[in-house]
C-alpha cells in the first residue's frame, strides 16, 4: 500500500486529486508520513518527502530530482498519467513527460556510446565454458582448438563485453542473456 499525500492550491484541486488516488486500491491517503506527496502547488511550498510529484509547470533539473522530486507532470495530465507517476515515484524512479525529454536531453548531452559487437558462435561457446570454470587447457581439448586460439577468443570476448577479468565477463553474459543458469 503506498501513503499519498496530496497538497493542491485550491480546495476543489485538492478534493479532485484526493478522489483520483483514493479511487485506486494500491494507495491510501495520508497527512503524516506519506511515502509520495502529489503536488498541484509550486516546488518551494512541499516539504520535504521521500518522493514528489508535480502537476503544473515546472522544469526538471538536477536540483529537482536531488529534492525529491519524481515527476512533474502537465496540467493536463490524465488521470492514468497521474495514478502511473504515483507508482514510479514510489519504486524510487523517475517520470518524464515526452514533451520535456527533448528538453533535458538538450540541456544535459552525453556520448552515445557504440553497441558493442556481437559474439560469434565460437566466441559464445568459449564464453558458456568459461561459466564452468573451464581452464584454457580444457576448452582447446573440448572444442578440438589450439590452446592460443582459446586465448585469442578469451581476449576477444573481454573486449566485445569491454570486461578486465574472465570473472566480470561471465557476469556480464548472463546479465547480457548470453549465458543461462
Amino acid at each position: 500500500m503506498i501513503r499519498v499525500r496530496v497538497v493542491a492550491a485550491s480546495p476543489a484541486q485538492r478534493e479532485g486529486l484526493e478522489s483520483l488516488v483514493a479511487s485506486s486500491p494500491e494507495f491510501t491517503l495520508t497527512e503524516a508520513y506519506p511515502d509520495v506527496v502529489l503536488g498541484a502547488v509550486p516546488p518551494d511550498e512541499l516539504a520535504p518527502a521521500p518522493a514528489i510529484v508535480l502537476i503544473g509547470e515546472g522544469a526538471w533539473t538536477a536540483e529537482a530530482l536531488r529534492a525529491g522530486i519524481r515527476a512533474i507532470l502537465p496540467a493536463d495530465a490524465s488521470a492514468s498519467e497521474i495514478l502511473a507517476a504515483i507508482q514510479c515515484a514510489a519504486a524510487g524512479l523517475a517520470t518524464v513527460d515526452p514533451r520535456d525529454l527533448e528538453a533535458i536531453l538538450a540541456a544535459n548531452p552525453q556520448p552515445v556510446a557504440a553497441a558493442p559487437a556481437p559474439l560469434t558462435t565460437r566466441e559464445l561457446e568459449v564464453l558458456r565454458m568459461l561459466a564452468e570454470g573451464a581452464a584454457n587447457k580444457t576448452i582447446a581439448w573440448k572444442l578440438s582448438i589450439s590452446e592460443h586460439t582459446v586465448k585469442f577468443h578469451v581476449a576477444q570476448i573481454l573486449s566485445k563485453l569491454n570486461a578486465s577479468t574472465r570473472t566480470e565477463a561471465v557476469t556480464l553474459g548472463i546479465r547480457q542473456g548470453l549465458i543461462l543458469l
